[in-house]
């Protein structure tokens, strides 16, 4: 741990949690409230001093929390590699309809965000940092904007940070589409190379991380790689925030280690409300697993890539008994058809058809065999883009296929759901609070 560390941080052990621990309800931590609990971030004066500290985030195996989960020392190296002018950009805008996490840290754990995003910016050399807020999340904005000027007053000296408003849009969070509008433009993503890291924000080597992957930066800078390591998977080390919604009693965002069994998430949410009989995991663009089998699933990157899935930007949604996973899938798709940024024909013509279709079969009037062109429109629309979006939509589509074929089969001989769509709290309801830490 390194030397720097204060006293209250030397105690933090591997209880959990560390991201939401000391959060006020309600408000915005303080910067007074925020030091006092941890202490200063260590020294990034000196060319050793970040060589050390680059070390220290390489060998914690910090993993990006937006979604894809790639390492975050590589991303930092690539970045520090390039030529300079170097900007930093945070990643809040958090596209994801059923996640919270992102903004919950901005609102309530702005410093921690802002910690981690001047050290980020100081290991790899950049001479400016930008958060990124949605437009619709104006607590989390207004959160940041107080905090920024709560270090300026305390005249820390550090790296200038902005806080920019951008778009809600799904894809407009995609990280070639946030860079987009950065230098002035749409919301939309562009085709790549050149890649963020090569050319981004004014075509400089641009660092785009997660903001949830920088606060856990900013524990790392002060506790060490060896204490990130004590939760969490030898491959996926470090604690994750899960946004828990639908079937359970209390739905909300949940900061457990990585790894942890699905079961004991659920438990920790207070239990199902009703009978389960699926999860949806990783967001609109993630995966159905059937109950059976789900509850013992470990919640991290490898894992979840192993089954065809993804944990995504952390997000777990529980479908009870009584809902029909067909019609809840064919909302989502249809969300995901209206998402397209309109560019690519594949996204434009091929989601909407999958759309329609799932609509027809869900509410009985598809003909028998209608799933069969639906697996194969999936099949067609993945790879065929400028971003993943289809991939993603093409994903969710395909698990409900292999986990509600039962279900399908009813619908295709005529047989509309007994629920109607969106009784389950598929689509999320705004507002979540951290409810405490599972695992």
């Amino acid at each position: 741990m390194p030397e720097g560390a204060t006293a209250t941080a030397r105690e933090m052990s591997a209880k959990l949690p560390r991201l939401l621990a000391g959060l006020r309800r309600g408000r915005p931590t303080t910067l007074a409230e925020h030091r006092e609990r941890l202490g200063p971030m260590p020294s990034t004066a000196s060319g050793r001093e970040r060589s050390e500290l680059l070390g220290e985030v390489e060998r914690s195996g910090l993993r990006g929390r937006g979604g894809a989960g790639f390492p975050t020392a590589v991303k930092l190296r690539a970045v520090a590699s390039g030529p300079g002018p170097r900007i930093l950009v945070g990643n809040g805008s958090e596209g994801e309809p059923a996640s919270r996490k992102d903004t919950l840290l901005m609102a309530r754990a702005p410093h921690l965000v802002l910690d981690g995003a001047t050290f980020a910016a100081a290991l790899v050399g950049a001479t400016e940092a930008i958060v990124c807020v949605k437009e619709s999340s104006e607590e989390a904005a207004a959160s940041l904007l107080t905090a920024v000027q709560e270090r300026s007053d305390a005249g820390l000296e550090e790296i200038a940070v902005a806080v920019r408003v951008v778009s809600s849009a799904y894809v407009a969070g995609e990280e070639s589409a946030l860079v987009h509008q950065l230098n002035g433009g749409d919301g939309k993503p562009t085709f790549v190379p050149p890649r963020p890291f090569e050319a981004g924000v004014g075509e400089r080597p641009t660092l785009l991380q997660n903001v949830e992957t920088l606060a856990h930066l900013a524990l790392i800078a002060r506790l060490g790689a060896e204490w990130f390591r004590e939760v969490g998977t030898p491959d996926d080390p470090g604690s994750v925030l899960v946004t828990m919604s639908g079937g359970v009693s209390r739905p909300g965002v949940y900061e457990i280690a990585a790894g942890t069994r699905l079961g004991d998430l659920v438990k920790a949410a207070g239990g199902p409300t009703d009978p389960l009989q699926a999860f949806l995991i990783g967001g609109y663009a993630g995966t159905w697993f059937d109950v059976r089998s789900a509850l013992d699933l470990s919640l991290d990157h490898q894992t979840l890539r192993a089954l065809g899935g993804t944990l995504g930007p952390g997000v777990v949604i529980a479908l009870p008994e009584g809902a029909c996973g067909v019609a809840e899938t064919a909302a989502v798709a249809e969300y995901m058809a209206r998402a397209s940024s309109g560019q690519c024909g594949p996204c434009v013509h091929g989601l909407a058809a999958i759309a329609d279709a799932l609509n027809d079969i869900a509410s009985g009037r598809a003909a028998p065999g209608t799933h069969e062109w639906v697996a194969r429109w999936s099949d067609d629309v993945v790879g065929r883009g400028a971003c993943h979006h289809p991939d993603g939509a093409a994903r969710l589509v395909s698990s409900c296929l292999d986990v509600f074929g039962a279900e399908i089969e009813r619908h295709e001989r005529n047989r509309t759901c007994a629920p109607p769509p969106g009784m389950t709290g598929l689509l999320p309801t705004r507002g979540a609070e951290p409810v405490g830490a599972g695992g």
